[in-house]
């Protein structure tokens, strides 16, 4: 439809040439043929411009044709049928999701804490299990210094090992040399560790609680019941001595001759208020005692420490 519209303005050009031709004719023959060739102009004029307006009077060129015909919707693109290759490789995707996910389950069962695991490894030390809670005589499982040299043994440390005192903080152990069931599964649970190599990786952290002021006092006081008899209630002078080198021989330069004043006095036992005071005597002296107060609440130990130092060192 667009082709013949196209042409409406080529046939309005030729109707002007043709009155202009005929413009010297007679002059009522010619009004005549101008009036009816004007009345045809302004009909074809508004039918173009009519038609102009509704957008159906576009020339179709050559390169208007050749948009028209690029531009036609493309038709849809066949899906490829998957092919046997495409398939195994699917299949062997969906196989290597499952393998993962089975080994993310088996590592995750393997780092999360079992307490079967903890009590076969308890169990380990302590022997043929009697029973899960008790024994046959009444109290709870306990391993004692044959199972504690084995554990030691396994998880690389030496019982004498500073390490070993803060474990047994953690594990809230009541007896040198013994760590019953109940023990185990709390203070092993609360260190998420139900396995030797659990245990040699969280070595680090128990050393590193000795770096913090306030874990260390409370390491500090726990040891003192820890060593003691518990029919006592002060801690023999040769545990003592053992103790306070494992806790302050490393970091309190005043504790060689504080141990050599020790080794040379009357006292026999160390009650737990000398044993506390020790600890805040070696964060607070100056090394050459210079602020020392000897009226001063300390207890009469640590004055005649005083008094034996100055007199050592005056002589």
């Amino acid at each position: 439809m667009s082709r013949p519209l196209a042409g409406l303005q080529t046939h309005t050009n030729t109707v002007v040439c043709f009155i202009k031709m005929h413009s010297d004719a007679s002059s009522k023959y010619n009004n005549f043929q101008l009036n009816s060739h004007l009345s045809t102009l302004a009909s074809i004029h508004k039918i173009y411009h009519t038609l102009h307006r509704l957008n159906l009077t576009e020339d179709v060129g050559p390169e208007t044709h050749g948009t028209a015909c690029c531009s036609r919707a493309m038709p849809p693109r066949k899906k490829r049928r998957p092919t046997a290759g495409d398939d195994l490789s699917a299949k062997k995707s969906r196989q290597d999701n499952v393998y993962r996910k089975q080994e993310t389950l088996q590592i995750q069962e393997a780092e999360a804490f079992s307490s079967k695991r903890c009590l076969e490894w308890f169990y380990e030390y302590a022997g043929p299990k009697k029973s899960i809670i008790t024994s046959e005589s009444g109290c709870d499982d306990v391993f004692g210094p044959d199972g504690m040299e084995k554990f030691c043994e396994d998880i690389g440390v030496e019982p004498e090992n500073v390490v070993m005192l803060v474990l047994a903080w953690k594990l809230d152990a009541q007896s040198m040399g013994y760590f019953t069931l109940q023990e185990w599964l709390k203070g092993m649970g609360s260190l998420q560790c139900d396995s030797t190599e659990k245990l040699r990786n969280s070595l680090d952290y128990l050393r590193s609680v000795l770096n913090d002021a306030t874990s260390f006092k409370l390491v500090y006081r726990y040891a003192f019941d820890f060593a003691r008899e518990k029919d006592q209630r002060s801690l023999d002078l040769n545990t003592a001595k053992c103790m306070l080198g494992l806790l302050l021989g490393k970091t309190w330069p005043l504790f060689p001759v504080f141990n050599q004043f020790l080794e040379q006095s009357k006292y026999k036992v160390i009650n737990k208020d000398q044993w506390c005071n020790v600890l805040e005597f070696s964060r607070t002296i100056n090394l050459d005692l210079s602020n020392y107060d000897e009226d001063g609440a300390w207890p009469v130990l640590l004055d005649e420490f005083v008094e034996w130092y100055k007199d050592r060192e005056m002589s």
